[in-house]
């Protein structure tokens, strides 16, 4: 696929040394965000902190950058996103700020240009919801979690 979208992007921070958000491999959906911070953060276990990356974005309409988890912290440490995704709104231009919980047994400490979490951008669409007094029916109909069973 070759579909490719220019943003425009803001270091909010004279002098940081920091990279910005940059993809892996060829391949890679998600850029890397990178923490952004005057000291290191130790993250206890349970505990959670608002990490900045030192960037601003600015979205076209009709696009979301969400914020999602590094699976490598996550299996390693136990280190992810209290909301995750996070979205980040076209109409927004301040700080990505990223919130980071330690579901790990042992102390996290974050540092400055620590690749915290990634961005991935997403086309989206707004909808006018009816209201209407029933809806179609289906197969399915209101099974939810786990209605199929087992086999």
């Amino acid at each position: 696929m070759n579909d490719s979208l220019t943003i425009n992007v803001l270091r909010l921070r004279t002098g940081s040394v920091n990279k910005l958000p940059g993809y892996m491999t060829a391949h890679s959906a998600g850029m890397d965000l990178y923490a952004d911070l005057s000291h290191d953060t130790l993250l206890s276990p349970g505990e959670r902190a608002m990490i900045p990356t030192g960037i601003a974005i600015e979205l076209p309409d009709g696009y979301e950058a969400q914020i999602r988890p590094r699976s490598g912290l996550a299996i390693r440490h136990g280190i992810t996103l209290v909301n995750s995704p996070g979205t980040i709104d076209p109409d927004y231009r301040g700080e990505i700020a990223v919130i980071v919980i330690n579901h790990g047994s042992e102390p996290f400490i974050i540092k400055s240009g620590d690749r915290i979490a990634q961005m991935v951008f997403t086309r989206f669409v707004r909808v006018e919801l009816v209201e209407v007094p029933e809806l179609n029916k289906t197969a399915r109909g209101e099974g939810g979690f786990g209605h199929t069973g087992k086999s």
